[in-house]
């Protein structure tokens, strides 16, 4: 494995206030990580740790094997992409883009050679004389993006990227920077505070709270072996609820969820009581029940087009469940049968 940026024991200290603690991680070469987590977890102060726009109190950072910890911003082989763009109102489009590289030592042919294969990249080729003020959102997002890409920095920064973005053109975006990313090859650090953005574009996610890392892995990693109820809460809607585990078998738990009985990965827990991880997705509702299902009564439900979402009053308490058989609505205050799909059903470590 290649490293692209390694932490060792890096902290960040405000005063008293620790804004990350003791991070040790490795980013590798070529891959997309986001730090993913609540405002004010520590993942902008950790981008911007990378970036050099912050000095670590303590530990040692390293981006392309060589130590950074001591140098400015300007001194190290980075580009970063800010919520707010930053692009200058009073220049054009190739201006914007070319503004990094008027800075180097190469020649004005060579910088409008960049400059236009840099737009071409960001499908922007014939937008090189407007003013940002004469671009949409998503426009100027990739404008900042073919400013950023220009400098072939040895990692890409992307502060809560599309923040400004309506939901229709964040997916867009979204799908346009994964695609630049793969196509480039680029190791790119992506911070947002949004769990469907950061499952949709990343090869690892580092989930943080309270200035550390709770929990790295693949977006699938996380969303079905949550190690503890932080993480299982905050990637994806989880319902957490008291369960018992009746019975150890090998790497499997026996387990009684209010009565259904299912087996899943012990995951290193012993017989007792535990939590559990159910998605809304995997509890299904229907008219009659068997030996391994559970009543409730349905005490909200949304109609959302595609799936409709129900609140369900159960043994296990409120249950929020999202069904995509829309062509069978169960009405307010009616009575359910409750079972649970295979899948998206976890135990909880750390509970």
């Amino acid at each position: 494995m290649e490293k692209a940026v390694e932490f060792k024991h890096v902290t960040k200290s405000y005063g008293d206030v620790q804004a990350v603690r003791d991070l040790s991680f490795v980013i590798e070469r070529g891959k997309l990580v986001t730090l993913l987590g609540p405002s004010g977890c520590g993942k902008t102060t950790t981008l911007r740790l990378i970036a050099g726009l912050e000095m670590a109190t303590a530990g040692s950072i390293f981006i392309g094997g060589k130590e950074v910890t001591r140098l400015s911003a300007s001194d190290r082989d980075v580009s970063m992409v800010f919520q707010s763009y930053a692009l200058f109102p009073h220049m054009t489009v190739m201006q914007n883009v070319s503004y990094g590289l008027t800075m180097s030592r190469l020649s004005k042919e060579e910088v409008s050679e960049k400059a236009l294969e840099g737009l071409e990249l960001v499908s922007l080729s014939g937008f090189g004389e407007r003013l940002p003020s004469e671009l949409s959102g998503g426009q100027q997002q990739r404008v900042a993006v073919a400013r950023a890409l220009v400098l072939e920095p040895e990692v890409l920064l992307f502060d809560e990227p599309l923040s400004n973005l309506d939901a229709k053109l964040r997916r867009r975006v979204r799908e346009e920077i994964r695609e630049l990313q793969q196509k480039l090859e680029l190791t790119t650090v992506y911070v947002t505070h949004d769990q469907e953005e950061a499952l949709a574009v990343s090869d690892t996610i580092f989930v943080m709270n309270e200035a550390v890392i709770d929990q790295e892995g693949t977006p699938q990693q996380l969303y079905e072996e949550p190690v503890n109820l932080f993480v299982a809460d905050f990637i994806g809607d989880a319902n957490i609820v008291k369960a018992q585990i009746l019975k150890i078998d090998g790497i499997s738990a026996n387990v009684d969820i209010g009565g259904i009985g299912v087996n899943l990965p012990n995951r290193g827990l012993v017989s007792g009581e535990v939590s559990v991880a159910i998605r809304p997705q995997s509890i299904c509702l229907s008219q009659s029940g068997n030996k391994n299902s559970i009543q409730g009564t349905i005490l909200k439900a949304i109609y959302l087009g595609g799936h409709i979402e129900y609140t369900v009053d159960c043994i296990l308490g409120e249950l929020f469940v999202i069904d995509n058989q829309v062509e069978i609505k169960h009405n307010l205050d009616t009575a359910v049968f409750i079972t649970l799909r295979a899948r998206g059903v976890s135990l909880i470590p750390e509970s």
